[in-house]
């Protein structure tokens, strides 16, 4: 039996999609089966706000058949199971979850506001910076917006928590008056001459940081 805690993670289940995916409602424990290989074998996997598990039985013997689950198990037949087995997986993790890596109020907000006004959606460029998204700007492709979750020591805050963060365009000629290593930082992994940073975490005014959006949207139209 697999544990899919961490193949769910920063993954938002939506649970209506399981229902049309073909999973069954028992008793808030949506399962779904499939059988695979001729039929001679059947994955199934059962979802619930406390878990989430998966497992493959040999129909013959009605035993699970555990080397599905083992990484190193090696084998023609083997292999076969488990490229049937994960391509089920990954299609229910694509079809019936979205990505939820931002879960700060004000980076909830903020992911609205822009799909919104300008009816654009986080990209996730890097497998393996699951943390990291941007928006660009339709016209031109350039970035004016990037969200990322990142220690508070990153920013020269003495702590070992982690915090989401928005880089944003900024004009080059006033970088210095806006930037107070407080509130609003040079920008994270961005040219620190024209880009800031914010944390969500209600330090700065939601309105102002509506405003700042706007004008690094601006900035990102210019030439």
């Amino acid at each position: 039996m697999r544990n899919l805690k961490k193949v769910f993670e920063n993954r938002k289940i939506e649970y209506d999609k399981l229902l049309k995916y073909g999973f069954v409602s028992k008793k808030n424990v949506y399962v779904f089966e499939k059988d695979i290989v001729e039929n001679n074998f059947r994955v199934i996997i059962e979802i619930s706000k406390i878990k989430q598990i998966s497992k493959v039985l040999d129909l013959a013997t009605k035993d699970e058949y555990i080397l599905a689950d083992i990484e190193d198990a090696k084998g023609d037949f083997v292999s076969k199971i488990k490229e049937e087995y994960e391509t089920i997986l990954h299609d229910i993790i694509e079809t019936c979850t979205i990505i939820d890596v931002f879960r700060s109020n004000q980076a909830k907000k903020v992911i609205q506001y822009v799909k919104e006004k300008y009816n654009d959606d986080l990209e996730y460029l890097w497998k393996k910076f699951p943390n990291n998204a941007i928006w660009r700007n339709k016209s031109n492709n350039k970035w004016y917006g990037v969200l990322l979750v990142i220690p508070k020591s990153k920013l020269g805050i003495e702590s070992d928590d982690t915090v989401e963060i928005i880089d944003l365009r900024y004009p080059k000629e006033h970088i210095t008056e806006i930037v107070d290593h407080e509130q609003i930082f040079t920008g994270y992994h961005m040219n620190k001459h024209s880009w800031i940073t914010i944390k969500l975490d209600d330090t700065v005014k939601i309105e102002k940081i509506y405003q700042l959006i706007d004008r690094s949207y601006e900035l990102s139209l210019e030439k």
